[in-house]
């Protein structure tokens, strides 16, 4: 009888000691089906990050859902998703007219867009000019 308890205490230990690594290894799932898309964005007046302090930052979220501090994040995250997170590849509307006014001001984004880090800056000859690149992205 003491043979067949230590047995059966045994056999439970094994057990718990074996279903101990599969049980963790469910707790380190990943909370969401989606690749990360969070990104920070910041305005300034200047040439370059170096000598323009920000003036304003917002914060995006575009994975599940478009939310943020940014003024309307559906319109940035659809714009970044028609440019597939490829800031360089936004181009200007042709539908606004700006001055020749030289006042700079540069605007960065960094974060993350679908699981890859995002690092941009780009300094437009105006606010004019910036705004014209997309419809709400850099609208704030």
């Amino acid at each position: 009888m003491r043979n067949t308890a230590r047995w059966a205490a045994t056999l439970g230990l094994a057990a718990t000691a074996a279903g101990w690594p599969l049980a963790q290894a469910a707790q380190a799932a990943p909370a969401s089906l989606y690749a990360p898309s969070a990104l920070v964005l910041t305005v300034g007046h200047g040439e370059s990050t170096a000598t323009a302090a920000p003036a304003r930052a917002v914060t995006l979220s575009c994975m599940p859902t478009a939310t943020g501090t940014h003024p309307d994040p559906a319109g940035a995250c659809a714009e970044l998703r028609g440019v597939r997170g490829d800031l360089m590849a936004l181009e200007a509307r042709s539908d606004v007219m700006c001055t020749k006014e030289y006042d700079p001001v540069v605007v960065t984004v960094d974060g993350v867009w679908e699981g890859k880090r995002v690092s941009y800056e780009r300094t437009f000859a105006n606010g004019c000019v910036k705004s014209t690149y997309g419809a709400s992205l850099f609208a704030f």
